[in-house]
């Protein structure tokens, strides 16, 4: 379904970055820095494993339909792994940078798991560029130009950077959008009266 409106909680999201690169989780652990799931940028157009589930933040609930809010924590979780987007203090292996990876069983992982969504105006609007700032280190997820080798051969690497720039500007390319919740229609019809 396309859905013009806002980005809820429980959207079902197709993540690419603005250089063309979809954020992709892999079965593939790294060899250095955590050990944890690596998280790439890749620039196939049709490649299925680049599908995310919006969620609530770590131990908060976000209700299914709920647009999400500019400024709100949530969680990414990789629909093929079930592991969640992830960031902590360890060295990126290519650029130096804060590692992001992919963590966690089943969507259940920890509080370095939760990114706000930095856009403007009052909700994450479906056709809007956005940041995604880590809630526990700040760092923005960003995809420069550092290339990985085998096995994972012109994969981009996905990593943390302290500052601002185009290099973490993301968009939603597809996916399967539910509508506003009742309750949020509610809420806006009496912001209207």
């Amino acid at each position: 379904m396309r859905w013009s409106g806002n980005h809820p909680c429980g959207a079902e999201i197709r993540e690419p970055h603005l250089q063309r690169r979809e954020l992709q989780d892999h079965q593939c652990a790294r060899n250095e820095g955590s050990g944890q799931q690596s998280v790439t940028g890749v620039s196939a157009a049709d490649d299925g494993n680049s599908y995310w589930r919006v969620r609530g933040r770590t131990a908060a609930v976000c209700q299914r339909g709920t647009p999400v809010r500019c400024g709100q924590a949530i969680r990414l979780t990789h629909l093929g792994t079930g592991r969640n987007l992830h960031s902590h203090r360890f060295a990126s292996p290519l650029s130096g940078n804060q590692e992001v990876s992919a963590f966690g069983e089943a969507g259940e992982g920890d509080y370095l798991d939760d990114w706000t969504v930095v856009c403007s105006g009052t909700y994450w609007v479906r056709d809007d560029e956005v940041r995604f700032q880590h809630a526990s280190t700040d760092v923005f997820l960003s995809v420069t130009g550092e290339q990985y080798g085998r096995p994972i051969h012109g994969q981009k690497e996905v990593h943390g950077m302290a500052a601002s720039s185009q290099n973490n500007y993301w968009k939603v390319m597809e996916g399967i959008f539910m509508q506003p919740s009742e309750a949020f229609q509610m809420e806006q019809h009496h912001a209207e009266l």
